[in-house]
């Protein structure tokens, strides 16, 4: 997969601000020659606009089984948590009745005990976002966590794809995968 060409703003930025070179141990716990720091770019006042457009425009196309917006989009706190933020601001810009919700790495200690948080209830269809995919655990974790919260995760949808198992890990837990974006589209072969 090549990224569409109106990719190419979102591509050299994070090219500039988030792709580091050198030898970084990753969530993984695999070693790599590159490091993608996508914080660099998601909480950049260009960066978020471009990645909170580019998921929009995804989700308008692809929408759920039935081609309907979903109700919601979220992940893993603290990762998902800006690329959230810019596609659900967009999207009110936009006039599109599209809500946002966090994903606590483990249910909260007080308070409702909550490990899903935001305006979302059973039932609904949501899209998991996320920034980089290596081995896919934090986004499946995400998404373990919605679906047992009782919401119908329709898909993935995350800013790029280091090509190195991630689509494998989401299909053998039933889930569907899309990127904006693949190492490949950085000149970089996977590891």
């Amino acid at each position: 997969m090549t990224a569409d060409a109106s990719l190419k703003p979102l591509i050299e930025l994070m090219q500039r601000e988030a792709l580091q070179r050198g030898t970084f141990t990753l969530a993984s716990g695999k070693t790599a020659s590159y490091y993608l720091d996508c914080r660099h770019v998601t909480l950049h006042p260009k960066g978020a606009g471009l990645i909170g457009n580019a998921m929009l425009n995804f989700i308008s196309r692809h929408g759920g089984a039935s081609g309907e917006m979903p109700d919601a989009v979220g992940g893993m706190a603290i990762g998902a948590d800006p690329i959230t933020a810019s596609i659900v601001t967009i999207a009110g810009m936009q006039d599109i009745d599209l809500h946002g919700f966090m994903v606590r790495k483990e249910p909260k200690g007080h308070g409702m005990g909550k490990q899903v948080e935001g305006p979302v209830e059973p039932g609904q269809n949501v899209v998991i976002v996320e920034d980089v995919i290596t081995s896919g655990g934090s986004a499946i974790q995400a998404a373990e966590a919605a679906q047992a919260f009782g919401l119908n995760v329709l898909y993935v949808l995350a800013i790029i794809d280091r090509l190195a198992g991630g689509e494998e890990a989401f299909a053998a837990k039933g889930l569907q995968l899309h990127t904006l974006t693949t190492i490949r589209d950085f000149g970089i072969e996977p590891e």
